[in-house]
């Protein structure tokens, strides 16, 4: 997807939010705020973007979203518990109806046996719904990992604007 692609869908999730009322927070590990700087970069997503956490490091992710030790002791800062208690972290400190968030091994280094380069999961929290989750594993270097990582994030918020 290249940069205006990466803009158009953007300015469709923005689109969708406002159409329907919602507001957006983002809780991003791996894309250190990548998402909420492709939200912003569209004019009136002060309409429906509420705020952005960049939680790299575990204390961040448990100080500023609420992530439990013992979650991030259990599973690791890049598993599905822990991006469902971002998302719902974020929407529990913002005023966002909505909020995806994302932690990853985007490398080169980092990786492991079990959780490889490349490893990424999202989770999205909507305040009427429940969380959902997913792991993918995306190919390429640290650059393409945290793009397609944007470019995912973004594709499952506009599916839960429907």
């Amino acid at each position: 997807m290249t940069d205006h692609e990466l803009d158009g869908l953007a300015r469709r999730v923005g689109e969708a939010l406002a159409a329907r009322g919602l507001w957006l927070a983002t809780a991003e590990s791996c894309t250190g705020g990548w998402i909420a700087e492709a939200v912003t970069a569209i004019a009136g997503s002060s309409g429906w973007f509420d705020r952005g956490f960049v939680t790299y490091s575990n204390a961040a992710k448990a100080d500023m979203l609420g992530v439990r030790d013992d979650t991030l002791e259990s599973h690791g800062a890049v598993s599905e518990a822990t991006v469902g208690e971002m998302a719902a972290g974020a929407l529990a400190r913002s005023r966002a109806d909505l909020a995806v968030a994302v932690s990853g091994i985007a490398g080169p280094g980092g990786g492991s046996a079990v959780k490889p380069v490349g490893t990424v999961c999202i989770g999205w929290a909507r305040r009427d719904a429940s969380i959902s989750t997913t792991t993918v594993q995306l190919p390429g270097d640290r650059a393409a990992v945290r793009r397609q990582t944007v470019i995912l994030a973004l594709q499952g918020v506009l599916e839960r604007c429907r």
